[in-house]
């Protein structure tokens, strides 16, 4: 089974995701296992989980120590030979794309996923342990949970045995394009009709109208998407 650990200070905002939809079915099937680990349980006595910023500064950093137990207790219990990989979310990460939400759910068996917070976390943790750092995109949220929900959704709804294999292989970025406008039923909704290959009942002309229609969205929507020409 494919292994989820969340370390967070706000562990109460993934189980209303995490218990619906897709990543519900899957934990309900025994295809994941999400467990969260709450930054503070790690903290001794009145201590904090953040502190003033060395050298001052506008804001807190989460301090290295809550995190370091976490992560040992985790890694302590893990099977050996395990594969897996900790990601941090962070606005300095790399950009989270399918190819990696790809690689997370056919070559692991453990995403342990580390929540940032308030002006971010103490930067010895990547001198300590081997992380990837994660981000959604330019811009800064108050909190890396809601990035930690997004790369878990990516991630599981890709675990073999969640989705149909035709929904997964007929998506955007699969093939380095964006995917093929979809329709459904009315034909006509206030004068506008879907296209009318759609519903010729021709699978082969649907299939080409499909193919040049994500190319065309492709190279109007996402030209630095390699398969757009």
């Amino acid at each position: 089974m494919f292994t989820i650990d969340v370390l967070t200070l706000f562990p109460e905002m993934f189980a209303p995701f995490v218990g619906l939809s897709i990543v519900g079915r899957a934990v309900e099937a025994g295809i994941v296992d999400v467990r969260y680990h709450h930054v503070l349980d790690a903290v001794d006595g009145l201590a904090r989980a953040d502190d003033l910023p060395f050298g001052g500064g506008a804001g807190l950093v989460m301090r290295i120590e809550p995190i370091a137990v976490s992560l040992d207790r985790i890694l302590a219990q893990a099977t050996p030979g395990e594969r897996r990989v900790i990601a941090v979310t962070t606005p300095s990460g790399s950009p989270f794309r399918q190819e990696t939400a790809r690689r997370f759910a056919g070559e692991l068996d453990r995403l342990v996923l580390i929540c940032g917070h308030y002006e971010g976390i103490d930067d010895r943790l990547g001198e300590l342990y081997p992380i990837e750092e994660y981000s959604l995109g330019d811009f800064v949220l108050t909190g890396g949970e809601i990035p930690a929900l997004a790369m878990m959704d990516a991630t599981v709804r890709l675990l073999e045995g969640t989705l149909h294999p035709d929904s997964a292989s007929e998506e955007s970025f699969m093939d380095g394009r964006l995917d093929y406008p979809s329709y459904t039923r009315p034909a006509v909704f206030r004068g506008v009709a879907v296209p009318e290959v759609l519903l010729s009942g021709n699978h082969a002309a649907i299939a080409a109208w499909r193919r040049e229609a994500s190319r065309a969205r492709t190279r109007a929507r996402r030209p630095d998407l390699k398969n757009g020409q």
